[in-house]
């Protein structure tokens, strides 16, 4: 069993101030830009009473300063600027990046459609010559077309539907598009954009805009992970079964306690090894880290997950974080009630090692299948005898019948349910019922703390 060091109780004292939710104050941000950028439009625009023609093309040009700005905020969420990503949660960075990305894709969309066909009115000619003549004649704009057809592939297998037919490695590297046409179609907003064309401020702004988001881009997604790994050096030590197809990888190190990784948190992995070099996978820390010692505990789902088992000591580990918003810092009371489910043990597991608490302040409710399932179960019950903190679990009965978890029976357990602070993990279907009986028990929202990756 990994047992905390200091270091870790030190780390988890230190974070278990609650934090206020930046969400609303980010969201507030980025109007007050989308805001800034319509300004743009309308300083530079002398009357508002103008033709057909006009009209479309006014909007077009709206559209596209929005599709511009908000193309932007795509990849600032993609940067995995740890103020987000420990803050406000992975997962719901990622969904703002994938509703950013949809409302970007539309407004590109939208802003060629009008302007196009306010020129094709204004012209008098038909859609597809104008088209012809915008992309053959106008400055910049062969390279705008092939971004925005760049950005259209990457929207058409980011859908759900396509998304899950796909390999994730496969996934990834289509998305990288994005950069590539986030290049290309820049230039053109300076060379044919009126507000640009018109303004040096306009301009400068928009330069500042992009520079701020390629230099946080370039620093997060490059050069703090090739610092991090230089640094800390880390390889695997050895991989341990833990229960059929979960095993967990001991990963050596440099001073890996400075990493500044929190209970809860997750790494983005990757094994610089046949087969697996090429794909970064999010695996949680399944115990607080020891100054040369970090382990991830991995339920074999994906061909990714499964080659660990077959990891040898001494393999080079390259890793990105630590990210996620699910530790200390989020509870705000004394009492806490942990819930997992399959792999959701892990970052629950290291949770409920640091968590500070008095004796029957914790108690863990383990979901699984079968008792064998149970993964780190032996160390859970060293935690709980040592805490003082209750253990339990659910498993199907022996006709396979699968235990519920209900409002009703989570108030017998804990009559005081509704005075709790929750963090919960696992599978989408347990998560959803879990969600659902908290909130019918009394527990609000925002005591309910849950990661998904589930997109």
């Amino acid at each position: 069993m990994l047992q905390s060091g200091r270091a870790a109780r030190r780390q988890t004292m230190r974070a278990i101030r609650p934090r206020r939710d930046p969400a609303v104050a980010l969201l507030a941000v980025a109007w007050a830009g989308a805001m800034a950028v319509l300004s743009l439009w309308w300083q530079n625009t002398a009357v508002v009473h103008m033709t057909t023609a006009e009209w479309l093309i006014g909007a077009g040009r709206i559209t596209g300063l929005l599709g511009g700005y908000v193309i932007a905020l795509v990849v600032l969420l993609m940067a995995r600027v740890p103020a987000l990503e420990r803050r406000v949660g992975s997962d719901r960075v990622t969904r703002w990046h994938a509703m950013s990305g949809r409302y970007a894709i539309s407004l590109i969309v939208t802003h060629v459609v009008l302007t196009v066909w306010g020129y094709a009115v204004q012209a008098r000619t038909g859609l597809v010559e104008q088209t012809v003549t915008v992309v053959v004649d106008f400055p910049e704009m062969i390279k705008a077309a092939i971004g925005t057809a760049l950005l259209l592939v990457v929207g058409f297998v980011s859908a759900g539907a396509v998304r899950r037919r796909m390999r994730y490695e496969t996934w990834y590297y289509l998305h990288l598009l994005t950069y590539a046409a986030v290049y290309l179609t820049f230039w053109h907003q300076l060379a044919t954009g009126a507000e640009f064309v018109a303004g040096s401020t306009a301009r400068t702004v928009w330069y500042v805009l992009y520079a701020a988001v390629g230099v946080l881009l370039l620093w997060y997604r490059i050069l703090a992970p090739v610092r991090l790994n230089l640094w800390h050096r880390m390889r695997v030590e050895s991989v341990v079964d833990e229960a059929p197809g979960v095993v967990s990888v001991l990963i050596t190190g440099r001073r890996l306690h400075r990493l500044g990784a929190e209970a809860g948190q997750f790494f983005r992995w990757r094994f610089l090894t046949k087969g697996l070099r090429w794909s970064a996978n999010p695996y949680s820390l399944s115990a607080p880290p020891r100054p040369h010692l970090m382990r991830i505990t991995v339920k074999a789902v994906g061909k990714h997950s499964t080659a660990l088992a077959g990891l040898e000591p001494g393999t080079r580990v390259w890793a990105e974080g630590p990210y996620g918003a699910m530790t200390a810092g989020r509870r705000s009371r004394n009492k806490v009630l942990l819930i997992a489910g399959g792999a959701g043990i892990t970052p629950l597991r290291a949770l409920f090692e640091t968590l500070p608490g008095g004796p029957g302040d914790l108690t863990l409710l383990y979901r699984a299948s079968e008792r064998r399932d149970l993964a780190l179960w032996s160390e859970l019950q060293q935690i709980a005898q040592r805490r003082d903190a209750q253990l339990m679990y659910a498993v199907n009965g022996p006709d396979g019948a699968r235990p519920e978890i209900t409002a009703e029976r989570l108030k017998e357990v804990l009559p005081d349910i509704d005075e709790h602070d929750v963090y919960l993990c696992g599978p989408p279907g347990l998560a959803d019922e879990s969600y659902q009986a908290l909130r019918e028990a009394g527990v609000p929202s925002r005591r309910i703390h849950h990661e998904s990756f589930e997109m």
